[in-house]
């Protein structure tokens, strides 16, 4: 059944906000997935605080007129699925291109970060980066390492000491 005007102004001003709002949109092609593999990307992904849109072309290429994104005609032309991250940037683009990689029907296209549009190959690179909690724990890593050093050295002190003192108490007990 046709969507009536009213119907398509709201898609679009959803569409519209969630575009504004999100800190990251990956666009991928879903045809050939079942109807299955769908849903589970959808929760895998719902699951990780992010979601996963499919829409009319033609509403989604107003909707990203409306917010000022710049996107390939070429990508508009297919099938789109659209998954919006509103916390992590990097999470959606993880989860899909693991999912890319089980499901060889989903392609994916582009991305959308800080409203700029991304092609496939920046998407599959930003996939590859550590994930936020890796970061953190290598740059607590990178701090520690040189206190560690420092007990290290210091604490090399007092064993030579007490190496010295238990030979002295050996030598004079005997």
């Amino acid at each position: 059944m046709p969507k009536t005007r009213e119907q398509k102004e709201k898609l679009i001003a959803g569409l519209t906000e969630k575009f504004g709002r999100a800190k990251s949109a990956v666009l991928f092609d879903y045809k050939g997935l079942k109807v299955k593999e769908t849903e589970d990307l959808r929760k895998l992904l719902r699951d990780k605080s992010a979601e996963v849109i499919i829409s009319k072309n033609t509403l989604v290429k107003i909707a990203l007129s409306n917010t000022g994104i710049v996107v390939r005609d070429d990508i508009l032309d297919k099938p789109l699925a659209i998954a919006f991250a509103y916390e992590d940037e990097i999470i959606p683009v993880k989860e899909i291109d693991l999912f890319a990689k089980k499901h060889e029907a989903l392609e994916i296209l582009g991305g959308i970060i800080e409203n700029k549009f991304i092609d496939e190959f920046a998407v599959s690179r930003l996939a590859k980066l550590p994930s936020r909690e890796e970061l953190y724990a290598k740059m607590v890593g990178s701090i520690a390492a040189p206190l560690t050093g420092m007990v290290n050295v210091l604490a090399g002190n007092i064993r030579g000491l007490v190496t010295v003192l238990s030979a002295y108490r050996d030598k004079t007990s005997s």
